[in-house]
């Protein structure tokens, strides 16, 4: 929750005014600032792989072993306007934001290149985490480069869109010409035969 200042009434009871605010004493500026509650700072791992049938409710359960998880992104492979197959979704990338910095730099250097299952009968049993903590990375560079991707995927469906529009356009441009000219010589060969 983010920490929120709040103003202090001075003992006697006023308000503070624009006039008597620098007759503010540094015992109560100390406490304005005492008061305050301190932020801590968050840790973000990146996961370059993510195994097939994994999803966001597996990796959370698995990383809140070690400490709390806050959010989780998983990058879809599929392809927007791609016909769903029956697999399950299946993700590229992932990023994992823990409450504490602390917490993300130890589970990254522990659990790269670990094992994901510890059991034989797994079907993550053969198949290593590749884990990497990102030093001042913050979660709006992920939400501001998912907002890029999206408005640079928009852009290119609209170029397509216009494109194929074109080369329809064209096409029949191409075939009311054709007509045209079929019209034209099939009168002047009757106007040849009579």
């Amino acid at each position: 929750m983010p920490s929120i200042e709040m103003d202090r009434v001075p003992e006697n009871g006023s308000e503070c005014n624009s006039d008597n605010e620098g007759s503010l004493d540094n015992s109560l500026m100390n406490e304005k600032l005492i008061t305050k509650k301190k932020t801590r700072k968050r840790g973000i791992i990146y996961l370059s792989t993510i195994p097939p049938y994994m999803n966001v409710a597996k990796i959370r359960e698995i990383f809140s072993q070690y400490g709390d998880v806050k959010r989780i992104y998983l990058q879809s492979s599929a392809k927007p306007g791609e016909k769903r197959k029956r697999v399950p979704n299946l993700f590229t990338e992932g990023w994992v934001e823990f409450e504490k910095k602390k917490v993300a730099k130890m589970v990254a250097a522990n659990l790269n290149n670990k094992q994901i299952g510890t059991r034989k009968r797994s079907r993550y049993y053969d198949m290593i985490w590749n884990i990497k903590y990102i030093p001042r990375f913050k979660w709006i560079h992920l939400s501001e480069r998912l907002a890029y991707e999206r408005a640079a995927m928009k852009q290119r469906l609209r170029a397509e869109i216009s494109q194929a529009k074109k080369e329809a356009h064209y096409l029949q441009s191409n075939v009311e010409k054709s007509k045209k000219l079929k019209k034209k010589k099939a009168l002047t060969n009757d106007k040849n035969n009579e």
